[in-house]
């Protein structure tokens, strides 16, 4: 099964993230299918960037976000909240 989740970037005590969809049961830090954004959380207020059209598309073909990303989509609007 595919998810749309974070993936770890960046040097040590400053992380950063990219949005992947990957298989479930690879590494975090693994092999992805493809990149639809990122995520910065040291930026005051949290930098975000994502491909709303790419997501949208991997969620159609039955991808499921991480609990993270789906608050991150949901606060873009890009998703509706599960059961809304």
């Amino acid at each position: 099964m595919l998810r749309i989740r974070l993936r770890r970037v960046g040097k040590k005590k400053q992380p950063s993230y990219r949005i992947v969809v990957a298989d479930s049961r690879a590494p975090r830090d693994g092999a992805f299918v493809e990149q639809v954004g990122y995520y910065n959380p040291l930026t005051d207020p949290p930098e975000v960037a994502v491909h709303e059209d790419k997501v949208r598309h991997w969620l159609a073909v039955g991808a499921k976000p991480s609990e993270t990303v789906g608050r991150i989509l949901h606060a873009r609007g890009v998703v509706q909240k599960a059961g809304a």
